[in-house]
């Protein structure tokens, strides 16, 4: 007796080579191999007859082998099946490469559907290596094909491989979707056990299909609307089961108790007259959210998502200061030792006339304003008794050896933490996030408080995006860039005038400016995948090739390092500290310069194979020069002369600002190439659905419905929890 929760191994058609193959698919029982569904369908349903075939075309065939042999062709070292097929109006012939046991299979006698492109084989047309299907119970004699019936009396829902919509699914070695239909058609009757979790009046009001019939129809069916309309039910599903996690975390997170900071109109006011330039209306708007979040009683959850050089850190730095003064303390977490650094820098040049104690914790140095060196363990305890008002580190923040997690003498605690900032937030996971914002302090009532949380991030985020994944957050943007900032000159550049932007670094570095070459491979033996290969036939540049290249031969003179994921921690460091302090000319590096460095005499970038990067990328990229007050140049390499990828890369000298790339990029690219989704491990129909506004904005009216009229029952209540074990949304 077969249920959804039966293992795979348990099926008689799975044997010990599939099932390893099944579970590197992630399918382990009957329920998993229906939730992996088809990512596109071939067209399979109109058989043409023989007389009507052509060169190029692609067709479906029904016909009756007349003869099918195999030869061994030694000189290529392969063996070609040949097969010749007839039906009432004509005979042609039919090859298939290495595939030998299809003589023991499709024997002379068969009627069979055959679905494939047609070419020119030795002058002769032939259907070449089509997918076969054979039609049981019939012979040539009582076959109805033969009659002016296209598919005959042959019900539509027998075929499984031709002669109908046929599902092609992502596949892995050795398993491909030919098995996977042998395998999933026969189980369907058995999605009539699945509970179908969304409430019924849910499903009435958006229009929505039973999920056993969705099940059903998206891996058979019956025509394109039946797809269609299946696969968005199953996509509804995902995005609704999205939305009502993040709108449950808000709900939670609004439960909770957080110290309120009255606003200090004097403290900022002073603050903001003593700054060397003027703030921008965004830093204006997003400041004053913060305030208003930070004086009222529940946990501040706000993404601070600013576009490059839009000045984040500043308004960082006001919050800080707000809550420092107020008696409380502050921490902010940094993804690499690189950039806590450069904020414990910038906040004590903010803030030195503030008298606060700032104090820098990562896994090399320990430091306290502008003392010398100390050690960990009199770091940690001038925290512990308050005596430190800003705390700027990396992961040491909440690592076993340095965490924030109460408990423990190894663990690094907090005597009032009342703020915790997150950069680059992205590249850190939800659960040192909430590591971060752990309940450490009692309140003069006795109840818990936990921090107000400040995320930032320099990835423009499309709008879907902002509704979906970063759902329960409040967010503040900025836009624009702070006065006197020049506007970075942007040129495509063809293989021809390479040397004249060589040339013009040369005359850049003479005037003590630096340069950044970027480059999308680390060494020539690595291969982008298929969506970023070699479409144009360029050469693709190696970051390794390129410094060879230019420290041989284009620049000998000039001082050269090389930068990629592959050096260790230690050595990145040193060679990012010797390009900051202007020790270095030129920095040729691969992706891992695209946030969070600021280097402001760096005035020059070359993008090496630009037509390899998304435009939200391009962008980011471009955003680690033109941080001074001198004009920077960025240069976009192509050997392509395709004209799509020069309308892609001139949305990079026309847009506006990141946020309208990033928009571009999601449609050109999709979700799962943008700013990391890939880790969210979200399923793919949600994945391609991350821009769909629409569908989006009826999930979340959906989720909201539900959590406002109590409809949240226990099968619901379980899926959802099921949903969370498989997403972690960063």
């Amino acid at each position: 007796m077969l249920t959804l929760d039966t293992k795979i191994k348990e099926i008689k058609k799975v044997g010990p080579t599939y099932l390893k193959r099944l579970k590197q698919l992630k399918i382990k029982n009957i329920r998993d191999l229906f939730f992996h569904f088809p990512h596109r369908y071939d067209d399979f349903r109109q058989i043409i007859s023989i007389s009507q075939l052509k060169e190029g075309q692609k067709a479906t065939i029904k016909g009756e082998i007349v003869e099918i042999k195999n030869t061994r062709l030694f000189h290529k070292r392969m063996v070609l099946t040949e097969a010749l097929v007839k039906d009432k109006s004509g005979t042609i012939k039919v090859i298939w490469f290495n595939q030998p046991y299809l003589t023991q299979t499709l024997k002379k006698g068969k009627i069979v559907n055959l679905s494939g492109k047609l070419s020119f084989v030795k002058k002769i047309l032939c259907l070449s290596n089509p997918v076969y299907e054979i039609i049981k119970g019939q012979s040539l004699r009582d076959s109805p094909f033969l009659k002016d019936c296209p598919l005959g009396t042959v019900p539509y829902a027998s075929y499984t491989h031709t002669g109908r919509l046929v599902p092609i699914y992502h596949e892995t070695a050795g398993l491909s979707s030919r098995y996977l239909r042998y395998l999933i058609k026969p189980l369907l009757p058995l999605t009539d056990q699945i509970t179908d979790f969304l409430p019924e009046i849910i499903k009435k009001q958006f229009n929505l299909i039973n999920l056993d019939q969705a099940l059903k129809q998206v891996h058979f069916p019956n025509n394109h609307q039946s797809a269609q309309v299946a696969r968005q039910r199953l996509a509804f599903n995902e995005l609704f089961l999205i939305h009502l996690n993040t709108l449950r975390q808000r709900q939670k997170l609004a439960e909770e108790k957080a110290l309120t900071i009255p606003f200090n109109q004097k403290l900022i006011k002073s603050f903001v007259k003593d700054l060397p330039f003027k703030l921008t209306d965004g830093q204006r708007i997003a400041v004053w959210q913060i305030f208003q979040d930070l004086a009222k009683k529940k946990p501040m959850n706000r993404l601070l998502n600013g576009d490059v050089g839009s000045g984040k850190t500043v308004v960082a730095i006001m919050a800080g200061l707000e809550i420092a003064k107020a008696g409380y303390q502050v921490a902010l977490m940094a993804p690499t030792e690189i950039l806590a650094k450069q904020h414990f820098q910038t906040f004590k040049d903010f803030l030195k006339k503030s008298n606060l104690k700032i104090a820098l914790l990562t896994g090399a140095d320990n430091l306290v304003g502008q003392e010398k060196k100390i050690t960990r363990p009199q770091l940690k305890k001038r925290i512990a008794d308050g005596k430190i008002d800003i705390v700027i580190g990396t992961h040491a923040l909440i690592s076993t050896r340095g965490g924030v997690a109460s408990g423990g003498q190894k663990n690094l605690n907090f005597k009032n933490l009342a703020l915790a900032i997150v950069d680059e937030q992205h590249r850190f996971g939800v659960a040192q996030r909430a590591n971060l914002q752990r309940k450490i302090y009692q309140a003069e009532d006795g109840l818990p408080t936990i921090p107000h949380l400040l995320s930032m991030t320099a990835t423009p985020i499309p709008r879907t995006l902002t509704l979906t994944i970063y759902g329960d957050l409040d967010i503040s943007i900025l836009k624009e860039m702070p006065k006197g900032r020049q506007k970075i000159i942007t040129e495509i550049i063809v293989p021809a005038d390479r040397q004249k932007i060589y040339n013009f670094i040369k005359k850049q570095v003479k005037q003590k400016k630096q340069v950044f070459v970027i480059c999308p491979l680390i060494d020539e033996s690595e291969k982008l995948s298929a969506r970023g290969g070699p479409a144009s036939g360029g050469e693709i540049k190696s970051v390794t090739q390129e410094y060879e290249k230019l420290s041989q031969k284009v620049f000998p003179q000039l001082k050269i390092a090389l930068l990629h994921g592959k050096l260790k921690s230690k050595e990145k460091e040193e060679i990012m500290k010797k390009f900051k302090d202007g020790k270095t000319d030129i920095l040729v590096s691969t992706s891992v310069v695209e946030v969070g460095i600021d280097v402001p005499k760096a005035t020059v970038m070359i993008i090496e194979g630009a037509d390899r990067f998304g435009l939200a990328q391009l962008h980011q990229f471009r955003g680690r020069i033109g941080r001074g007050t001198a004009q920077s140049y960025c240069f976009l390499f192509t050997d392509s002369a395709t004209k799509k990828t020069h309308q892609r890369l001139k949305a990079v000298l026309k847009a506006k600002d990141g946020f309208e790339l990033a928009e571009k990029d999601l449609k050109i690219r999709g979700p799962g190439d943008f700013s990391g989704t890939r880790q969210w491990g979200l399923p793919d129909l949600a994945m391609a659905s991350l821009s769909d506004l629409e569908l989006i904005q009826k999930t979340r009216l959906a989720a909201q419905q539900v959590l406002e009229n109590n409809l949240l029952d226990p099968t619901l209540e379980k899926k959802l929890k099921e949903f969370q074990k498989l997403i972690h949304l960063e």
